[in-house]
Parts: structure tokens; C-alpha cells; sequence
């Protein structure tokens, strides 16, 4: 399977998220991941609660904040967003999602993004 994986600075909200839905909508199509340039002690609480909310599932049991040396060489290298600065991974993006950080923001914020990311590996499948 192609591994797809979804790149962010801190690797602890946008890409975090892409990973768990990854896995839950198109885990049997693809190898997902993700991982920034940085990382952050722990997962954005507030993805956290909002994607065991809305899809039953728990990112702290499976995921964690991990640099791109930490995982297996893409196929597929996807940008969430650049928007904190965009990561330098050693080679270009195939894709740029140019999601938003909702870090901080509104549970409604989040969602949005969360939703974004939903549709966006939805038309991967």
C-alpha cells in the first residue's frame, strides 16, 4: 500500500488528525501518517477530545508527536497548511490542503478543519 503521510510544523493538531482519519475512512487503501519538523509533548487537546467526540476515536492511544525521521519514507507527502510556517521535509509537497490552525480557536473552528480534512481524504479514496 501507498504510505501517505501528512506533514505540519509541530506535528500536534492539523496532521494529527489527518492521521486518525486517515486510518479510520482509508486505512484499507493506505499506509497513513504524520509528522512535522517539531514536535509538541502532546497531541492539541482539543483535537483530541473534539475527533473521540465526533468519531469514537482516541488519538493518545495510537498517535503521538513524531518528526518526519520518525516515520517511513512517503509516497505521498501532504502539507496541511503553511500558514505557521511551512516545514522543510528534504523534498517539494505533492499537496498543500492550506488548512487553517485552529489551535486556540472555537470548538466550531476545529470542526471545520475537521471536516475539511474528512472530505479531503474521502476524494483520496
Amino acid at each position: 500500500m501507498k504510505k501517505i503521510a501528512f506533514i505540519c510544523v509541530h506535528n500536534s493538531c492539523r496532521s494529527q488528525i489527518a492521521e486518525a482519519l486517515g486510518k479510520h475512512f482509508a486505512g484499507d487503501k493506505f499506509d497513513f501518517y504524520s509528522a512535522g519538523t517539531e514536535t509538541k509533548p502532546q497531541i492539541n487537546q482539543d483535537a483530541v477530545r473534539l475527533i473521540k467526540q465526533l468519531y469514537g476515536i482516541d488519538m493518545e492511544q495510537t498517535q503521538y508527536s513524531k518528526t518526519i525521521d520518525q516515520i517511513p519514507t512517503p509516497d505521498v507527502a501532504i502539507s496541511m497548511g503553511c500558514d505557521v510556517g511551512c516545514p522543510y521535509i528534504g523534498r517539494a509537497f505533492d499537496d498543500n490542503w492550506g488548512l487553517p490552525d485552529p489551535t486556540g480557536q472555537s470548538d466550531e473552528a476545529f470542526i471545520e478543519v475537521i471536516e475539511q480534512i474528512k472530505r479531503n481524504i474521502l476524494m483520496l479514496k
